[in-house]
């Protein structure tokens, strides 16, 4: 890398900013030999940058002493600051690595439905604190629609069944699920096999954020010729469960992420009886947050903890 005359306020001469290696590589090893080593030249390729480096420092730089090559005052004065520039020169090229989360300063803004935030939430929470003191956590419900929050930066990333296709968002598996039936202890449908007459003709609580009563389930029993009735809808998963601990409704939730809600309240699951498609939950975010450090390791971070916290069988 060169710069011309003139710029920035420097000397009329060339500078080449490939000195800088060289420079930090002959002050850490004190040595022509051991530089050349490190950054893979020859001897005379090296001895031939350290006479550049001296006529461009106006300094010796490194001096002959017995044996042994030693650095001038000059050059203990600057190896720091030499050390420092070349690391930071790495870290503007070293696009795809994640940031050092013990430094991390920063709050990321997640949206997840909140049986996500229930099933995860606390393990992110875990995590953070002890590794990423710095970092903060911003929770938000699961909108209508993800794309126009990661596209204009209100989210950095959703978790959730993720099934669009938008060219414009960046989506990464991280399991595939499946709905099973939720009802309360001693509930008739919570002990033997669940028939599709049965199912349909209990009374059913789905979950909506916009009150919809009807949903895929509807459209699966229409091709068999049956129709459910919805008694009630839910505005969040979580009050679905107190709902159904205290009723005699059946819900859906999801068999593997939803599985620790369910189980803390003691609830019941059950086959549904009928042959749906599995959902894919995944994490989303938009291409501007690709090779950002601290967004690289969010997603190593939800990654980690999606796959400890199922790391055991279904329950």
């Amino acid at each position: 890398m060169r710069i011309e005359p003139g710029e920035s306020g420097l000397p009329a001469h060339r500078v080449d900013l490939n000195l800088l290696v060289a420079l930090d590589a002959l002050l850490e090893e004190e040595s022509v030999t051991g530089a050349a080593d490190r950054l893979g030249l020859s001897g005379p390729a090296m001895s031939r940058t350290l006479g550049r480096i001296r006529r461009a420092l106006g300094d010796p730089v490194l001096v002959r002493a017995g044996r042994h090559m030693v650095p001038t005052p000059r050059a203990l004065a600057i190896r720091a600051e030499v050390g420092r520039l070349v690391d930071d020169a790495r870290a503007l090229f070293a696009a795809g690595s994640p940031a050092d989360p013990a430094t991390l300063r920063r709050a990321f803004t997640l949206s997840a439905h909140d049986a996500h935030v229930m099933a995860f939430g606390a393990g992110l929470l875990d995590r953070v604190a002890g590794t990423a003191p710095g970092v903060t956590l911003r929770f938000l419900a699961e909108p209508s629609t993800g794309v126009p929050s990661l596209r204009d930066g209100t989210v950095d990333l959703e978790i959730g069944v993720i099934d669009r296709n938008e060219p414009e968002v960046r989506v990464e598996p991280l399991l595939e699920d499946r709905m099973v039936g939720v009802v309360r202890p001693g509930h008739p449908l919570a002990e033997g096999s669940v028939t599709l007459r049965g199912f349909a003709a209990a009374n059913h609580l789905v979950v909506s954020r916009r009150g919809r009563l009807s949903g895929p389930i509807d459209t699966a029993l229409a091709a068999h010729g049956l129709r459910r009735r919805v008694v009630a809808s839910s505005p969040t998963f979580a009050a679905s469960l107190f709902l159904l601990l205290r009723g005699d409704a059946i819900g859906l939730a999801l068999e593997r992420v939803d599985a620790p809600a369910v189980a803390a309240l003691g609830l019941r699951t059950f086959e549904v009886p009928l042959e749906l498609p599995p959902l894919p939950f995944a994490m989303a975010w938009h291409p501007r947050h690709e090779a950002d450090g601290g967004h690289i390791w969010l997603r190593g971070l939800v990654r980690d903890v999606v796959a400890d916290t199922l790391a055991g069988p279904a329950q």
